[in-house]
């Protein structure tokens, strides 16, 4: 039977565009850039999505390894991508709202071969919940309270 686990957030919109969140003790905050309006006090939502991917596929990687007996080091993952900034700020609706595409570059030391590498890679990311979030279509309730 599958272990199903709720995960949980609050985000309080403060002063300009800053976001404050408190999770599990850990005070973490999101803002926009100066030039965007915001005082610059964390990262914006587009690149927390972006640490969210990166950290979900390290942190699978590990668990991967550790249940395979494999020793990985010098693991990093890059995550870049486009976004349309006019569709962003209501401008235009030529483009979708959210990144036109999304890349991900892993590199890592491994006795694994390139081909070992790369279906331990397939695994990864089969067993990334944000990798699958933003691969898969998910519904997004928003509820007035």
């Amino acid at each position: 039977m599958s272990q199903i686990k709720k995960v949980s957030v609050q985000c309080n919109l403060k002063e300009k565009f800053t976001i404050e969140s408190d999770i599990r003790g850990h005070k973490i905050y999101v803002d926009q850039p100066q030039g965007m309006g915001g005082v610059d006090k964390g990262p914006t939502p587009l690149e927390y999505l972006f640490v969210s991917l990166g950290g979900c596929i390290a942190s699978i990687a590990r668990i991967v390894a550790n249940q395979r007996g494999l020793k990985i080091e010098n693991f990093k993952v890059d995550v870049s991508g486009d976004v349309d900034l006019d569709t962003l700020l209501g401008k235009s609706r030529e483009n979708r709202a959210g990144f036109l595409k999304i890349i991900v570059k892993v590199s890592f030391d491994s006795d694994m071969t390139k081909e070992e590498k790369e279906k331990f890679l397939e695994e990864v990311d089969s067993r990334c919940p944000i990798s699958d979030n933003i691969s898969n279509l998910t519904p997004v309730e928003i509820i007035l309270e």
